[in-house]
């Protein structure tokens, strides 16, 4: 697997856990949410992910958008 689409899937679990947690657990869980999707928009913008950095510490393969 990539590291775009490591970074996708990492993304997309964390936004539904933090729904999830939002729903079951505290409203004050929504701020994860918002810390996810504004975190996507800067990377976006900027090129930087601070997860690409960790996932490459890991091993995982570069793709396109993050190198």
């Amino acid at each position: 697997m990539s590291l775009d689409r490591s970074i996708l899937l990492f993304a997309g679990a964390m936004i539904l856990l933090s729904v999830a947690l939002t729903q079951w657990v505290s409203p004050h869980f929504v701020w994860l949410t918002l810390f996810v999707g504004a975190n996507l928009i800067q990377s976006s913008l900027t090129g930087f992910c601070p997860a690409a950095s960790v996932f490459k510490v890991f091993g995982v393969k570069s793709g396109c958008a993050f190198k």
